[in-house]
């Protein structure tokens, strides 16, 4: 649930997670390689490879934390894929790093992590309240935490996540050490900030000049085999399906209702929060912690409305009354306020189905489970829903890649079963917040450029665009020769002033345009300027330049925001180029496949 996610995303020690991770991980590559190629090579890059069961267990730990974000709610197959290239992601990146450590003799002492972990501590600590003075951060808390704690597990988590990111921060410097933006540079980009212009502009639109002349299919065909790239697409399933309803009714809100209100009374009677929560909330990220969610802004915007409402006009102590949002029903209380910064903990009792409406939906499911799921007769989910007086779906399209969507409901697993199933197949029930279905593969238009005959309306369109751009380029050539020696644009729009990085939106999406507007004297007149979305003439009205006096004032500021930015791009550029010129080898597809089809057998 997003809202969950959100508040544990908000809960302290986020680093000591991530540390936890990358141990687990570091100590699953030591166990691989004492075991050696045991298994089967899921991953090669560069000539190391990764063996299926060490992929497995890295997925299970990004599993693990996936779960612990989330809470309970079931996994669906986008998910799981999802996890899985994140994981492959990760071994790529970690093999190309080692390897540029190696070849660059970049190492880490111990001395270096003892400075770095005294001087630069995580973002998630200096946000938390407990290393803060007066709502800022306190560096010297976090120096006297590292000298009397004697949790030795925080302490190793502590280190491997610092000898993970020194190495990063070395590279980095290496990459970047010859940066610098010179005052040229610097000038220049004040300059398109706030240099100004005004402009009269003259625009004539090709789309609105009519063509009637007919487009032939060779012409059709021609410009489908010199522009390709145009009109390749992904993958598409088409599916229909059944839906049965799973929505909770008026008497299972109002069962919701009672119970919360029956744990709010257990609460006013002195029962611990804490053990309440760990007993009735359904938030399990933040149940297990006796519904703790740790220091939050009051005014996070990444909170539900409602939830913030109902916490805000909260004091130390005080249980709210019962707060319902899209997940439930929620028991606030607030345990600490600092600045704008509380300490927060919640009860979530879900509005769930119940009682004889609970068992004549599962029911059903269940019929149309036993009748209609994963059958290879395409007719058997007609006769399901004229059993269970249901409708077929008007035919839906799924393409690869993007997650299916229904109103406001992304319904789960469609888009990996629909590429993975034969045509004519259905699905297994598969269930979404609003309902249960069943799904019907009923074709699938592969990824590539489509036959001509389903994009033969589109391609028309295009090519009398183009007709009517080459019309469009003759009338815009014939009124500048009209318009030659006269001293002004008749009839033309006036637009300024305006800055390069901030012209009007009607210039936004002309960038010639706008450099244009730039590179003429007041009074000088351009010739034709084609624009992405037409041909345009314009003459320079006015122009201020920028101050330099107050350019100079800034100009340390800038250059290093600026240098920053390119430092970043840098290195991004480099792990691209690391990537790009890499061998990898991503046999998961292949290896899963023969795993599954053994199985069966």
């Amino acid at each position: 649930m997003a809202l969950m996610r959100t508040m544990h995303a908000n809960a302290k020690w986020v680093f000591y997670i991530l540390a936890v991770s990358f141990v687990a991980w570091l100590a699953i590559g030591q166990v691989m390689s004492i075991l050696g190629p045991s298994g089967n090579v899921v991953l090669r890059v560069n000539g190391r490879e990764y063996q299926v069961n060490e992929y497995q267990q890295r997925v299970q730990v990004a599993t693990e934390q996936y779960r612990q974000q989330t809470g309970a709610a079931p996994m669906t197959r986008e998910d799981e894929q999802q996890i899985g290239d994140q994981v492959i992601n990760q071994m790529v990146q970690e093999t190309l790093l080692q390897q540029e450590y190696r070849r660059l003799g970049i190492r880490v002492s111990d001395d270096e992590v003892r400075e770095i972990a005294a001087t630069s501590p995580p973002p998630e600590v200096m946000r938390d309240p407990q290393f803060q003075t007066d709502s800022q951060f306190d560096i010297r808390k976090w120096q006297q935490f590292l000298r009397t704690t004697t949790d030795q597990q925080v302490l190793v988590q502590i280190e491997a996540m610092y000898r993970d990111q020194i190495p990063r921060i070395k590279l980095a410097q290496y990459l970047t050490a010859d940066v610098y933006i010179s005052d040229a540079k610097l000038w220049r980009i004040y300059k398109d900030q706030h240099d100004s212009v005004t402009i009269a502009s003259l625009a004539i639109w090709p789309y609105a000049i009519p063509d009637s002349s007919p487009i032939s299919d060779a012409e059709i065909a021609a410009y489908v085999a010199n522009h390709p790239d145009d009109f390749k697409r992904p993958a598409v399933a088409y599916v229909r399906f059944v839906t049965l309803p799973r929505l909770p009714n008026a008497a299972d809100s109002a069962a919701a209702h009672a119970h919360v209100a029956r744990v709010r009374v257990e609460l006013a009677r002195g029962a611990k929060f804490e053990d309440v929560a760990k007993r009735e909330s359904s938030d399990t990220v933040s149940g297990h912690r006796g519904g703790d969610l740790g220091w939050v802004k009051k005014d996070d915007p990444s909170f539900d409305a409602q939830f913030r409402a109902g916490m805000r006009s909260l004091k130390p102590g005080q249980v709210s009354a019962p707060v319902a949002t899209q997940f439930g029903y929620h028991l606030i209380r607030i345990d600490q306020v600092k600045g704008d910064s509380v300490k927060v903990r919640h009860i979530l009792i879900p509005v769930a189905l119940q009682g004889d409406h609970l068992e004549q939906v599962e029911a059903r499911a269940d019929t149309l489970e036993r009748i209609a799921a994963e059958r290879t007769n395409p007719k058997v989910l007609d006769s399901a829903a004229r059993r269970l007086g249901l409708q077929v779906s008007p035919t839906y399209q799924v393409i690869q890649g993007e997650r299916f969507n229904l109103g406001r409901y992304v319904i789960p697993d469609v888009s990996v079963w629909a590429f993975e199933a034969p045509v004519g197949e259905t699905s297994p029930v598969i269930e979404g917040q609003p309902a249960y279905y069943v799904f019907r593969l009923d074709s699938v238009t592969p990824a590539g450029v489509p036959p001509i005959a389903l994009i033969r309306d589109r391609v028309r369109s295009v090519v009398r665009i183009d007709k009517q751009k080459a019309l469009g380029r003759h009338r815009a050539d014939s009124l500048a020769a009209l318009l030659k020696g006269a001293p002004d644009l008749t009839g033309a729009q006036s637009f300024g002033p305006f800055t390069r990085l901030r012209p009007p939106s009607y210039l936004g999406r002309e960038p010639v345009l706008v450099g244009t507007a730039f590179g003429l004297r007041v009074g000088e007149r351009s010739g034709v300027i084609e624009g992405e979305g037409g041909y345009f003439i314009i003459q320079s009205l006015w122009r201020k330049l920028a101050d330099s006096t107050a350019w100079l004032k800034q100009r340390d500021a800038q250059r290093t925001q600026l240098r920053q930015a390119v430092q970043q791009a840098r290195i991004q550029q480099y792990l691209d180029g690391l990537r790009a010129k890499a061998k990898i080898v991503d046999r998961r597809k292949d290896l899963f496949k023969s795993q599954a089809a053994a199985t069966l057998d």
